[in-house]
């Protein structure tokens, strides 16, 4: 007991040396001797292969959104599940007064601060993915790879290829870890054939919030399993996953049309996820009063028709753009135009803006990585992204397109806004994540950028009120709107975002992590109060 109350006070010692106290100002040699002793002692009693960072911080109190900023204590670099474990383990054995949390970090592509952990203790998964490879199995009825969660789809991607195969739902953006995305959803213009990413898993290794190590399955622990898939870190941290796939092709069709009329747009893609044989990809873009469109997509695309298409103005006009993808092996080479015809030939889409491409499997999955090495060099991607991402049913689809586009929103200068249907009646609904009730819905982005220094329309506080005021029309329209990535500052909300499934979530989290340690910055739960 001695030598437990004697490691509890060098850990708080520790934690209140990293803390920034204006009037208890404290000598930089001192929080240095302190950091030290501590992690020293860590190491040694807790038997860590990986290192606790105690200097260096910042890099964890960063996200994509960039717009929250939590120092934590410490950043664990593991090694081993165990190091992961053998620490959460401990912060439960201090008990629910420390006050002290952990939070997960994969590439660090949260919005809202959801993987920081003020003044506790942030475990970046990437270090864990550096040190387990990956394993494949793709001899049996149902191929898959056995990841640690740290690795990064784009990594996992190269990798499937070397073997012929490849995971079968993926997101837009690839440079994401495995663990951040199951444990949202991971939806992209697959889903409405094999569902979100995570209906396409296996089996879990996971962590629990008491420290315990859990295999799981839909037939062992099926609770966590299900649990954990789309909770938002709440109920454990994933640490690998059996990742389902299937035959890789080589190249793809990549093909963009548009359309001055909503219903039309929106009719053609409820009528292509309901296909049985339809394309491998459907997605759309809503584009509000700019100009230049069509000539910006010809260095990528070929114009079928382009006489007609410089006669097409977009500019003042809200239109709506097709994306859709068909994927195929060489040996289908000769034969793919055809298929791509008969099922453009099925869609009522203005002809003379039909463009195609013809790129390889790997450029089409890794499309958005090329626009963000363009920002890069701008010195436009680290700004703040304040992303709004909503799913809306198929009835309502239509009242939200009117009172949304070409009113409050009326360019889309800020950023892409995407919108595509899904049909989740193929989906496993089992998982955390939360959607409308009807089984059709569509997932609208809006993936704006905020200049930091700007006042005007494309500045953070003009973007934030933008989304108020969606999100306003969603609920005096009754349009029985989800978030997706969800956001909310009280507990209240939350309870309304989860509607019929709040009971559900707040037992499991009474059961995997009793005392609300992890993930913190999804302020669902918090440390020391009551959950109920």
């Amino acid at each position: 007991m001695l030598k437990h109350n004697t490691l509890v006070f060098k850990i708080l010692t520790a934690l209140i040396v990293c803390c920034d106290f204006d009037q208890n100002k404290i000598s930089s040699t001192t929080t240095d001797l302190h950091r030290h002793a501590t992690l020293t002692s860590l190491i040694t009693e807790l038997k860590l292969s990986g290192e606790l960072q105690f200097d260096n911080l910042h890099h964890a109190a960063k996200d994509f959104g960039n717009r929250y900023h939590h120092l934590p204590a410490a950043v664990l670099h593991p090694k081993s599940v165990s190091d992961i474990s053998s620490l959460i383990s401990y912060i439960f054995q201090m008990g629910p007064t420390s006050g002290v949390t952990v939070a997960a970090r994969g590439h660090g592509h949260s919005l809202e601060g959801q993987a920081q952990a003020r003044h506790g203790v942030v475990v970046n998964m990437e270090s864990l993915g550096q040190s387990h490879g990956m394993q494949f199995h793709i001899h049996g009825e149902k191929p898959f790879v056995d990841v640690s969660a740290g690795a990064l789809w784009i990594n996992i991607l190269h990798e499937s290829l070397k073997h012929g195969f490849a995971p079968k739902s993926w997101t837009d953006y690839l440079h994401l870890t495995v663990g951040g995305t199951l444990s949202n959803a991971g939806i992209s213009g697959q889903a409405f054939r094999h569902g979100p990413q995570i209906n396409n898993v296996y089996q879990l290794q996971v962590v629990t919030g008491t420290g315990q190590v859990v295999t799981c399955t839909e037939d062992m622990n099926s609770d966590l399993f299900y649990g954990v898939l789309g909770g938002l870190g709440q109920f454990g941290i994933i640490t690998r996953a059996h990742i389902s796939l299937e035959p890789a092709p080589k190249m793809v069709k990549w093909i963009r049309v548009l359309y001055s009329d909503f219903t039309t747009f929106t009719n053609d893609q409820e009528k292509l996820i309901s296909l049985d044989s339809s394309f491998d990809y459907v997605e759309g873009f809503v584009i509000i009063n700019r100009t230049g469109l069509l000539n910006n997509w010809r260095s990528s695309f070929k114009c079928k028709d382009p006489v007609q298409a410089s006669r097409f103005f977009s500019n003042g006009k809200t239109v709506f753009c097709l994306e859709v993808a068909k994927y195929f092996k060489q040996e289908e080479a000769e034969t793919i135009d055809q298929k791509v015809e008969s099922l453009l030939s099925r869609l009522n889409y203005n002809e003379s803006t039909l463009f195609v491409s013809e790129v390889s499997y790997v450029e089409f999955l890794d499309r958005v990585h090329v626009s963000e090495l363009k920002l890069q060099e701008k010195g436009l991607w680290d700004v703040p992204h304040p992303w709004l991402n909503l799913l809306v049913p198929k009835s309502k689809i239509h009242k939200f397109a009117s009172e949304v586009f070409g009113k409050i929103l009326t360019d889309t200068s800020n950023g892409p806004i995407l919108i595509y249907p899904v049909d989740k009646s193929r989906w496993n609904t089992k998982t955390s994540m939360v959607t409308p009730t009807e089984d059709i819905f569509y997932l609208v982005a809006f993936l704006s950028s905020a200049m930091p220094s700007s006042t005007g329309t494309d500045s953070l506080e003009y973007i934030l009120s933008q989304n108020k005021r969606i999100l306003e029309v969603c609920e005096t329209a009754n349009l029985e709107t989800k978030q997706y990535l969800p956001h909310y500052n009280t507990q209240e909300e939350w309870k309304t975002h989860f509607g019929s499934q709040w009971e559900v979530f707040v037992r499991r989290k009474l059961t995997y992590d009793p005392l609300a340690i992890l993930t913190p910055g999804q302020r669902i739960f918090q440390k020391g109060t009551s959950f109920l």
